[in-house]
């Protein structure tokens, strides 16, 4: 009997010290785990209702890159008292900036077709090295590139450095998930990368799982000043050997702070997105990051 009470003590205590394995298609409500050999220096939990806590995020705005279709704006980005809903919509908006002489993609366009949100750290918070972990639930629709990435504070891209923790878009027209990291060349704006794909039906395959798109994973980066390894569910995806990621000026932009951003673009790399139902929502649980206690 006091065998009995014995085990049915250690259990309680066990269970009491381990958060309850979170439901992949809701929400983690648990506190952040405590991982051994590493200290919790920040994290974003999104449990709060309105717009993004702006001590830590602002806003990307209007047209900017790869010539994607979308326009960004702070209205598309709200939290719902459990994750942060990044929305991208179908709606006309006329762009301010446009000039019908312009070579310039940002001022080319007279409208644009959709929006979106795109919120980032710059300027706010930024680390160097450290365990990355962003739980999040991505569109896979087409006309959808979500994106997990960082910058680095110094330098103008790509010799400042990018690491994609995740991207989603088609690669020769079939759906894929992404891990890469890009560093400079001799030619300005043109990057050197490191870049590994795989096909979103071999998740499904290897899960066994025809819901893994409807689910929250958990997409993390472990960086030290050796290397930065990329994993999804804790299956590697990509390692980055930062010997080799060094500007030709010498500057290794990976041995730097790098600042976070978490967006939804449309178009271009995601496919066209014409036939897609929108609204698309692509939802982020939390952003936590840890760093070493000693090296």
């Amino acid at each position: 009997m006091k065998q009995l009470a014995a085990l049915l003590l250690i259990s309680l205590l066990t269970a009491c010290n381990h958060s309850p394995k979170p439901n992949p298609m809701l929400p983690d409500s648990n506190t952040p785990p405590e991982i051994k050999g590493y200290k919790l220096v920040w994290n974003e939990e999104f449990n709060y209702t309105g717009k993004p806590n702006p001590d830590y995020w602002s806003y990307e705005h209007g047209f900017l890159r790869n010539d994607e279709l979308q326009w960004y704006q702070n209205n598309n980005a709200n939290c719902n008292g459990q994750v942060l809903q990044i929305e991208a919509r179908r709606e006309k908006l006329q762009n301010p900036d446009y000039d019908p002489e312009s070579h310039n993609e940002t001022t080319l366009r007279e409208f644009a077709e959709y929006t979106s949100a795109s919120i980032l750290t710059r300027g706010k918070q930024s680390w160097k090295y450290g365990r990355f972990e962003i739980r999040a639930r991505i569109p896979v629709a087409k006309g959808s590139w979500p994106a997990i990435w960082t910058l680095g504070v110094d330098r103008e891209w790509p010799s400042n450095g990018e690491i994609d923790l995740m991207e989603f878009y088609l690669k020769d027209d079939v759906p894929c998930i992404l891990a890469n990291a890009a560093w400079g060349t001799e030619t300005r704006w043109n990057a050197e990368w490191d870049s590994t794909h795989k096909p979103l039906s071999e998740f499904i395959e290897e899960t066994n799982d025809p819901k893994w798109a409807d689910k929250f994973h958990i997409w993390r980066m472990d960086w030290n000043k050796n290397a930065i390894e990329l994993y999804l569910d804790d299956v590697l995806l990509n390692k980055i050997e930062l010997s080799k990621t060094i500007n030709p000026d010498g500057f290794n932009p990976f041995q730097q702070e790098h600042y976070l951003l978490l967006n939804l673009a449309i178009g271009k790399n995601g496919g066209d997105p014409s036939k897609t139902e929108f609204p698309l929502t692509y939802e982020v649980d939390y952003v936590r990051i840890y760093q070493k206690t000693q090296d």
